[in-house]
């Protein structure tokens, strides 16, 4: 059964969508988690039911990592994307907490030549599981704030967050 909820966040609601999973560790299997606004956001269908309850586990996770908790998202998730996709998002699970890693980097890491770099970029901007696949953690050689589907302000405030960028006083 496809499920969704919404949830208030520091960062505006959060969309969140899945399948009734018995199987999964906590009975769901996440199938999006997106931020209004954002760039290809996942819309419940017609089949998707309201429910709450079945993403409890989920929002607790949700709700320390927004306590400033160093939350490790170990909930089952079902997303699809094409194998150069999936082998992005996959490294992208590797980056720690309170860390951020350079595009170039992650190219290095997955054997991309420089000239797919912005491959690369798009794999990360078509993850459709924000917060849980950490892809607000790469950002620029430079130390700037590239892309973010979600929006490069909610990029800085989650780094900011996660103490991998120093607060600003304005």
């Amino acid at each position: 059964m496809n499920v969704h909820t919404t949830i208030t966040a520091p960062l505006g609601e959060l969309l969140l969508t899945g399948t009734v999973s018995p199987e999964a560790k906590y009975g769901i299997r996440l199938t999006s988690l997106s931020m209004p606004g954002q760039r290809g956001a996942v819309v419940p269908g017609p089949d998707s039911v309201a429910d709450p309850a079945a993403f409890a586990p989920v929002i607790e996770k949700i709700e320390a990592y927004f306590a400033g908790e160093p939350v490790g998202f170990d909930v089952d998730h079902t997303v699809s994307g094409t194998v150069f996709q999936e082998r992005v998002w996959a490294a992208l699970d590797d980056i720690p907490y309170g860390t951020t890693t350079t595009y170039g980097a992650l190219a290095e890491t997955l054997g991309v030549p420089r000239a797919e770099v912005r491959a690369l970029g798009a794999a990360i901007g078509a993850n459709p599981l924000l917060l849980v696949r950490p892809c607000h953690r790469v950002i620029g050689a430079d130390g700037a704030m590239r892309g973010y589907a979600a929006g490069v302000d909610r990029k800085v405030a989650l780094l900011t967050l996660e103490g991998a960028l120093a607060p600003t006083l304005i």
